[in-house]
């Protein structure tokens, strides 16, 4: 009897997929970056502080998922980012043809940087290859500072892992050390920034280096 592997299979369709998105996006000089964390780390305000620091050098735009509302790209949109809103009518992640979905939606063939900001899950989007460049994590102090030790395949994914709210450092049993041996342990070549998207502390160097990337991603 022959035993079919489903998510496997699944998982080798969508990579397939997510190799041909990668190619399409290349063609077009856009680099795309996929969004991800818990629900209330901070990753719209997060996009709204780097606003500043993109203006005058690169045109972008965001790609909300969510499973309904469109409250954060409304938000976006106020604060003029272009941006649209992505229903995952329930799933908790989004795959390559549902990203390409979204980009086709987006009108905005000028866009050199395309943000997907992903569902609020820390499990099911970094299963998923979405077709992007890049893919950036974000963890809120709140949080703890254990999360790469639960939750090992965000990190393994993630090529940037963002520490948010370091305001809040004080009120919190978080040690930035820990965080830093963690998140090393599940990917050595993690780049790690502590901002605080409330303060504008630390986000003038994570901008200046999704600026190094996106150049060098789209001129290659």
């Amino acid at each position: 009897m022959e035993i079919i592997e489903l998510k496997e299979s699944i998982l080798e369709d969508n990579n397939a997929d997510a190799d041909v998105l990668r190619q399409e996006l290349k063609e077009k000089k856009i680099t795309l970056m996929n969004l991800m964390s818990s629900p209330g780390s901070g990753k719209t305000t997060t996009l709204l502080a780097l606003k500043k620091y993109f203006d005058g050098k690169i045109k972008w735009g965001v790609m909300e998922a969510d499973i309904d509302s469109d409250v954060d790209a409304i938000t976006l949109q106020n604060n003029g980012i272009p941006s649209i809103q992505l229903h995952t009518g329930g799933m908790c992640h989004l795959d390559a043809d549902m990203t390409r979905q979204g980009l086709r939606a987006f009108h905005q063939d000028d866009l050199d940087f395309i943000v997907l900001e992903n569902i609020g899950n820390l499990v099911c989007p970094a299963e998923f290859d979405t077709g992007s460049n890049i893919n950036m994590t974000i963890l809120s102090v709140p949080e703890g500072d254990d999360k790469p030790v639960k939750y090992p395949l965000m990190y393994q994914e993630s090529d940037i892992l963002v520490v948010n709210k370091i305001d809040a450092l004080e009120v919190f049993d978080f040690n930035k050390d820990t965080v830093i041996h963690y998140a090393k342990l599940r990917n050595p070549n993690i780049k790690i920034f502590f901002i605080s998207a409330l303060t504008g502390e630390g986000l003038e160097e994570l901008a200046n280096y999704l600026l190094e990337k996106i150049g060098e991603n789209n001129h290659e």
